[in-house]
This record gives structure tokens, C-alpha cells and sequence, in this order.
């Protein structure tokens, strides 16, 4: 298998457990994690474990600006990845 896709299968389990972390404190005591941090975590290419989480939690789904910048980030991956996988050698 190669690296990166390791890399990339390790980030999005890891976001997957963040979001679901930050999930299961909700409303009690501990910190919570910062909005920001779980949308870098979609940004650096964990996206869909982001969205898989979001769905499976129910978690920042009732959050508009949340919901934004996610929708925001996974369509800049898109353009960036058809831009990357159509260009002509």
C-alpha cells in the first residue's frame, strides 16, 4: 500500500475519532475541541472522514457556518482534485 494513502486512511480515522471525541463531551465540563481545529483536519484531506462523522454523530450538522465552511473545503478539494486528475500531460 502506499504511503500516502496510509497517510491518508490514518488521517481520516483520526478525524473520525476527534469529531466523535468533541461529540461525546458536548455539554459537560471538559474542553471542547475548537471548530477550527476540526475543519483543519477536513482541510488537510480528512474531509471525508469529517463528513462520515458528521453524519454518524450527529455532530455541527445544526450549525450553519459549521456546515458552510465544510461545504466550502470539500468543494475546493473537488476543483482541486478534477483540476488535478484532467490536465492534459
Amino acid at each position: 500500500m502506499p504511503a500516502w494513502l496510509v497517510w491518508w486512511l490514518v488521517l481520516n480515522l483520526a478525524t473520525v475519532l476527534v469529531y466523535g471525541y468533541d461529540k461525546a463531551i458536548a455539554g459537560g465540563k471538559r474542553r471542547r475541541v475548537p471548530e477550527r481545529w476540526l475543519l483543519a483536519l477536513a482541510l488537510l484531506g480528512g474531509s471525508p472522514g469529517a463528513l462520515f462523522a458528521m453524519g454518524l454523530f450527529r455532530h455541527k450538522t445544526a450549525k450553519p457556518s459549521f456546515r458552510r465552511a465544510m461545504m466550502l473545503i470539500v468543494t475546493a478539494q473537488v476543483v482541486v482534485m478534477l483540476v488535478l486528475f484532467t490536465r492534459n500531460p
